[in-house]
């Protein structure tokens, strides 16, 4: 049976399960309880120290109706990177890689920014469709323009989808070409695979943090 390189980024399935579903509990099994105590150990403390800063960074741009917000993007800043984190570990699936995944994130996501700004400031929201002195007759072009770019917004699940497939891609190409050559390139081989590997790493922290930032955008212009 010929195999492509895509074929990696198939959902598996085992008995019947799709092993997506079991990809998706894994990270919160993962995750250190909280403590009551006043004093934990280094590794929650470390934990609740990049919570913190996470947070502050991304609720500075918005006011205090965003805030509340803060628990949902948190978490699934955590989760994604948790997600993206385990896809590069050998024998191990990157549920991330599948668009269904992503645009069932963005999409929903993305409609609540947009409900709340129709249903708090609507004048507002609308008035994001037209700037501000705009020529009479451009005001049917730019409305058509802004309102295809605020329905291609959802497409921040393409992005995370896109670079995460084309990494996993480049270091599979990379092991099929690079391994079988002679020995004498080997400390090439293992330098190659080893900065591709940093490169992934890089990748799938900031392609996660790209993703809640977005949405915190889109958040803080409809609230």
């Amino acid at each position: 049976m010929t195999l492509s390189f895509f074929d990696q980024f198939m959902s598996p399935t085992y008995l019947g399960i799709p092993l997506i579903a079991v990809a998706l509990t894994l990270p919160w099994i993962l995750f250190p309880t909280p403590s009551a105590r006043w004093l934990n150990n280094r590794l929650i403390t470390l934990q609740g120290w990049f919570i913190n800063r996470f947070t502050q960074q991304l609720l500075l741009p918005l006011n205090l109706g965003g805030h509340k917000w803060a628990a949902l993007l948190t978490s699934l800043m955590l989760f994604l990177i948790t997600l993206n984190m385990l896809g590069l570990l050998p024998y191990t699936f990157t549920p991330t890689t599948q668009l269904s995944l992503n645009m069932g994130l963005a999409v929903p996501l993305w409609l609540a920014t947009v409900i709340i700004g129709m249903r708090n400031q609507p004048t507002a929201a609308l008035g994001h469709l037209l700037p501000e002195g705009t020529p009479v007759p451009l005001i049917p072009v730019l409305i058509i323009i802004e309102t295809i770019s605020l329905f291609i917004r959802p497409a921040l699940g393409v992005r995370l989808t896109a670079n995460l497939t084309a990494g996993h891609q480049l270091i599979a190409t990379a092991a099929f070409v690079l391994l079988p050559m002679m020995p004498t390139v080997a400390i090439l081989t293992s330098i190659v695979l080893f900065l591709l590997t940093l490169l992934e790493i890089a990748v799938a922290m900031i392609q996660a943090y790209v993703f809640v930032l977005l949405l915190s955008l889109y958040l803080q212009e409809n609230v």
